[in-house]
């Protein structure tokens, strides 16, 4: 998730791995139903350090977890800044973090991870689409830092539903704005780079990420991004067995359940967040088995490979799947 936001669908509070603390220490609103926390340690101490494109796992007061893109220095070692959509329809951390999360009050993360690194590329265009900007600030700060040719395409719905749009702006003419209200819907194929050399980076809406990600052929290679929450998948589901090599269990998963469901079932955790495919915590070395990749976090080459998978959406090609759990 990472910038991953709220969606509509109802998801069991998971365990969170290293959970810690943290203070909101500054909040504002930087957009229309957007507003920025500033967060430290409660004693002030240095916090991990990061790269652009990773994210925070933030533990709500009733025990769920939600994904936040990290939009702010990276080289600012005692605090870390999150921008958060406010989604009234969604799963319920936006609301928590707008209308009651104040300066002072401790919130429980875990992380940062990163499923959305930049790699080596001399050129770069980054695509962002509402809060989507999110990751790409620290990309956008970083393709500056490096000397790189870079451009940014910034759409949203409105120029006020437009995070930092102002500080983004006063960069020149290598950033594009494209609002609705102002410049009616975008014609995503004009902003696609005739250079193989350019790498390109999206988040935003699904249907955004689709016609990006239909880029590839073109490109030659697989634009990278973020999604927001998994994608329909309406692939049949067979049953099949999962055994937990380390724990000495097995059992079968049924079609309408997944492999974290079906472990828990008879004893055996798996450390989840989004419950999504879309954050990655849950990825799983595989020993047996094909796997059934139905995530948003793993690339190509790791889905070629086989070698690991995430099992909160995954599942087996195979009536056999042996895990390293």
């Amino acid at each position: 998730m990472t910038t991953t936001q709220d969606d509509a669908r109802p998801q069991p509070a998971p365990a969170v791995a290293g959970v810690r603390t943290l203070v909101v220490d500054a909040r504002r609103e930087v957009a229309e139903d957007t507003v920025e926390l500033t967060l430290r340690r409660p004693d002030g101490a240095r916090l991990p350090d990061w790269a652009p494109g990773a994210h925070l796992d933030l533990v709500l007061p009733d025990g769920r977890s939600r994904q936040y893109s990290l939009c702010g220095d990276r080289w600012d070692a005692h605090t870390y800044r999150i921008a958060v959509r406010r989604e009234a329809q969604g799963r319920g951390g936006s609301v928590y973090l707008h209308d009651e999360a104040q300066i002072g009050d401790r919130l429980e993360f875990a992380g940062p991870r990163n499923n959305f690194r930049m790699t080596p590329a001399p050129r770069v265009l980054l695509i962002a689409g509402g809060i989507g900007i999110t990751p790409m600030l620290p990309m956008l700060h970083q393709a500056i830092a490096l000397e790189l040719d870079w451009r940014l395409a910034y759409l949203g719905r409105s120029r006020a539903s437009l995070p930092y749009l102002d500080e983004l702006e006063a960069l020149g003419d290598r950033v594009t704005v494209h609002a609705k209200d102002v410049d009616g819907r975008a014609d995503l194929d004009s902003f696609r780079p005739d250079d193989p050399a350019v790498q390109v980076y999206a988040c935003g809406p699904e249907r955004m990420l689709d016609a990006v990600e239909a880029w590839a052929p073109a490109l030659g290679h697989a634009p990278r991004m973020e999604r927001f929450a998994a994608r329909a998948d309406d692939r049949p589901r067979t049953p099949f067995e999962v055994v937990a090599a380390r724990s000495g269990v097995a059992t079968p998963v049924g079609a309408d359940e997944t492999i974290v469901a079906a472990l828990r079932r008879v004893g055996v955790d798996v450390i989840t967040s989004c419950a999504q495919g879309v954050c990655g915590t849950c990825e799983t070395n595989v020993l047996e088995g094909t796997p059934d990749h139905r995530d948003s976090v793993l690339d190509e080459r790791s889905r070629d490979e086989g070698a690991c998978l995430l099992p909160c959406v995954s599942r087996c090609l195979d009536r056999r799947l042996v895990l390293d759990l």
